[in-house]
């Protein structure tokens, strides 16, 4: 079995961990912090919305020795300050995207740029987008987005419970949030393109997020019936028992996006690869993130408000104490290594240090005593 196998089934037993959840408030100081980041962005820079939602015109141009950045010096100035993108095309052409251009503008620019980049004006070919198509898009986006997010929440509630529910959309809205900052901040064109992107990362979002919950969900059916561990510990044996495949679903998945992005984008210089490809690489990395350290530290914080929940805390408390106490040590703290003493008798120190070592993350992680190679109730001196 290969090294990174080891440790997923070493995870998914619970023999080794990583104690998520007793550092949560690094986790959303963290999120807080890229949120703050993404929302100033927005406010500051704001978005760069392409003509299929603010209308203008495109053209095309068949081959030319023009470059990209003098082409697009020379259209901003044939348009009269309107902002223009100029790209270049795989045969030597160049598509120029005015934005805020109607039809009556369109025709002297048209002659303009026929004139500058020294090509006949028949040969550009010209496209108009207006506005309201464009409103029209993001209004079905938005709606869309909405139907989205009632049904998520609806369905999370029945599959599993309210807080769950609620964990989940906090964590999708903070994986949106993100992905339109980073559009911000980097100014990327936003297409419909983006839109398909976005609405994408959505379910990929929230399908990691279910996988955890799945797990919790198992994991907790009988959580009061038992005083070894609490919610939380629960939550993360849960996390740490899914953690590998949450990496592998997201290393396999960012892997061609960003093939698309960084090789399709930016060396072959292809816009709708950019805003397909940006909107899905920030998004899974967000959302990978988010299902693992937003998502189910959420739904313990919510959790362990329950009264049940908080008395179940208190038995194991309660349990560990005793367990010190029997065992002629000062009272630990929860999570502390101590054999643990249930209620209708003792524990073995196997499910003991279960227990203890529950608490600090490394869940289930066994050491054997030095002397446990002495038979218990074995009396000492020589054999007759």
């Amino acid at each position: 079995m290969s090294k990174l196998g080891n440790i997923g089934a070493r995870l998914y037993r619970g023999e080794v961990g990583y104690d998520f959840i007793g550092k949560r408030k690094i986790w959303y100081g963290i999120s807080i912090l890229i949120t703050i980041t993404a929302i100033v962005g927005l406010a500051v820079r704001g978005l760069n919305m392409g003509i299929e939602f603010s209308g203008g015109a495109v053209f095309t141009t068949p081959k030319t020795s023009v470059s990209s950045s003098e082409a697009e010096h020379k259209a901003e100035a044939a348009a009269e300050g309107h902002q223009a993108v100029v790209q270049k095309l795989g045969n030597g052409g160049l598509r120029i995207q005015i934005s805020e251009l109607d039809t009556e503008q369109s025709v002297p620019v048209q002659e303009a740029l026929a004139k500058d980049l020294n090509v006949p004006v028949k040969d550009i070919n010209t496209q108009l987008v207006g506005p309201s198509w464009g409103e029209e898009i993001a209004n079905k986006a938005w709606m869309g987005l909405g139907i989205f997010m009632v049904l998520v929440v609806i369905y999370l509630a029945i599959a599993f419970e309210w807080r769950m529910a609620l964990a989940a959309l906090i964590a999708l809205i903070h994986d949106l949030t993100i992905t339109v900052g980073v559009y911000a901040l980097v100014g990327f064109e936003v297409t419909p393109g983006t839109v398909i992107g976005l609405l994408t990362i959505l379910g990929y979002s929230l399908y990691d997020t279910v996988v955890v919950f799945d797990s919790l969900k198992e994991a907790s059916r009988d959580a009061t019936k038992q005083t070894r561990f609490t919610y939380s510990e629960l939550a993360n044996r849960s996390i740490n028992s899914t953690l590998v495949r949450s990496i592998n679903t997201t290393v396999v998945a960012l892997l061609p996006v960003a093939g698309l992005l960084f090789v399709g984008g930016g060396l072959l210089g292809a816009g709708m690869l950019n805003d397909i490809s940006l909107a899905l690489f920030v998004g899974l990395a967000a959302g990978a993130y988010s299902s693992i350290f937003i998502a189910t530290p959420l739904v313990a914080d919510l959790k362990e408000r329950d009264p049940a929940m908080k008395a179940l805390a208190k038995r194991v408390r309660q349990k560990r104490a005793a367990a010190a106490a029997k065992a002629g040590g000062p009272e630990r703290p929860e999570g502390a290594a101590a054999d643990a003493v249930d209620e209708d008798g003792p524990q073995d120190a196997d499910d003991a240090e279960d227990t203890a070592v529950a608490g600090s993350g490394m869940v289930g992680q066994r050491h054997q005593p030095a002397s446990r190679g002495r038979g218990r109730g074995r009396p000492s001196g020589k054999r007759r």
